[in-house]
């Protein structure tokens, strides 16, 4: 059960027993009645890792949008900041709007539709083939949170009373279809009728994507919430530079293609690259970023990483890497002997909140173009 979870990795010990490690996943994984829980490093709570998936697929997510209680468990919080959040979205009762509707009827009702009519009913009276415009609840917006209060019911560790509540919360949305689960879930665009809701279709957009609620091998059943955190930081990464960079007159490229070795004659490189972010001007690059969520404590860098930048910069030709790690601290400038090549050791502490953190990504990109103008 361990090792199906995907959370750890076990393995036997020299001398009996076993090694559990975790596989670079955070999240929850129930079976049956065992639960597993890998948990962010660093303080980062439940709010944090939502904030940073949010903000990585939209730079306008903020925590409020997540509102998340740090439970003792992962489900739990889930739950319970999903039910906060419908409640605020529902407070006014559901949202309705006009949509359009093709139906057959027995009275006319809108316009006919001339061509189905035709081809589907051979000149018969009756059905009409019609489109009107409906004023209804059964809209994307409320067949989103309708699908993922289900999904929510579905997990464990969810307390009666946040049960209940979600319960409510479904009530009030009856008549509103659920879409499938193997389908995608309907599109929306945000808009001043629908702000309200918004906060709420953030959140499950993100417990969409992030949980799973299946049938496990006989009678266990299987619910998970799993994230590979190097990538969720690396992803918010990218986006904040980006957002950060905006009135900056060239374009942050993610994970840039670049190529250690030069080509032989008529042939490729070999050996590629890909940088997680780029900064870069008529096409040039100036300016090189890497995520490294990985490190330990501030001043535990791995040699490697040094490397790995020092590679980028003399393929690239940029006198400057900046190397993002998760964690607290000061930035360190090391200087590569006999050459014009620098590496900025710059941390993120991830236990900031997303205003304080923000900033700090701000600051890399200030001091970044900074340098870039005095070079």
């Amino acid at each position: 059960m361990l090792r199906t979870s995907k959370l750890i990795h076990v393995a036997r010990a020299w001398g009996g027993g076993w090694n559990i490690s975790p596989t670079g996943l955070v999240g929850a994984v129930q079976i049956g009645e065992l639960l597993i829980e890998v948990h962010p490093k660093a303080k980062v709570g439940l709010s944090r890792l939502m904030f940073m998936l949010g903000y990585a697929t939209d730079p306008g997510f903020r925590e409020e949008g997540t509102d998340a209680v740090e439970e003792p468990d992962f489900f739990a919080a889930i739950a319970h900041s999903f039910a906060r959040q419908c409640e605020r979205a529902l407070k006014r009762g559901p949202l309705s709007s006009y949509v359009t509707v093709d139906e057959s009827l027995r009275v006319l009702r809108g316009k006919i539709r001339v061509g189905d009519q035709l081809s589907r009913h051979h000149g018969l009276p009756v059905p009409i083939e019609v489109t009107f415009d409906e004023f209804t609840m059964d809209i994307a917006e409320n067949r989103i949170l309708r699908a993922a209060i289900r999904l929510v019911l579905n997990l464990p560790e969810v307390s009666p009373a946040v049960r209940e509540r979600l319960s409510r919360l479904d009530r009030n949305l009856d008549g509103v279809k659920i879409p499938p689960r193997v389908a995608l879930w309907p599109q929306w665009q945000e808009s001043r009728a629908n702000a309200h809701y918004v906060p709420a279709l953030r959140l499950a957009a993100l417990i969409k994507d992030g949980l799973s609620v299946e049938a496990g091998k006989g009678r266990s059943r299987m619910s998970s919430f799993a994230v590979d955190m190097a990538k969720v930081f690396e992803d918010f990464v990218t986006a904040a530079l980006k957002e950060s960079m905006r009135s900056f007159p060239g374009t942050v490229r993610a994970q840039f293609e670049a190529h250690l070795d030069e080509p032989k004659q008529g042939g490729r490189p070999r050996t590629s690259m890909y940088v997680d972010a780029v900064y870069c001007e008529a096409g040039i690059p100036r300016v090189v970023f890497d995520a490294k969520y990985k490190a330990p404590d501030f001043g535990g860098y791995s040699n490697a990483d040094e490397y790995q930048m020092l590679a980028y910069c003399t393929a690239l030709e940029v006198p400057r890497a900046w190397l993002l790690y998760a964690g607290a601290g000061n930035h360190r400038l090391v200087k590569v002997r006999n050459t014009n090549k620098e590496i900025v050791h710059f941390p993120l502490d991830l236990s900031l909140n997303p205003e304080r953190l923000l900033e700090r990504v701000q600051n890399v990109v200030n001091l970044a173009h900074a340098r870039m103008s005095s070079v």
